[in-house]
C-alpha cells in the first residue's frame, strides 16, 4: 500500500525543456517515486534529475526551488505528491 505525502507545488514550467519548478515543502531525492495533480493532470512518475540552479542534485529539502523533467505539461499551483510506500 502507498500513500502520498504533498512535498511541493509547481511554481513555473518551461515547456520548450519539459521541465517543472518546484518549490519544495519536504525533502525529494532522484529515485524517488512523485505524482502531480492538478487541472486535468494526474499522473506518477519517478523523478531522474533534480537540478537546483541547473546544477545537478541528488537531494533536495524543504525550501528549495528545484528543476524536474516531467512527462506532461503541468501548471503553476499544481500539487506535487511524493509517493512513499507503506512496507
Amino acid at each position: 500500500m502507498a500513500s502520498n505525502e504533498q512535498i511541493g507545488v509547481v511554481s513555473n514550467y518551461f515547456e520548450h525543456v519539459g521541465v517543472a519548478v518546484v518549490k519544495l515543502s519536504g525533502e525529494l531525492k532522484v529515485g524517488d517515486a512523485i505524482k502531480i495533480v492538478g487541472g486535468e493532470v494526474d499522473f506518477d512518475m519517478p523523478v531522474e534529475s533534480i537540478e537546483i540552479d541547473r546544477e545537478h542534485v541528488d537531494l533536495a529539502k524543504k525550501g528549495d526551488d528545484v528543476g524536474i523533467k516531467v512527462k506532461e505539461k503541468v501548471r503553476k499551483d499544481y500539487k506535487v505528491y511524493k509517493i512513499v510506500s507503506e512496507e
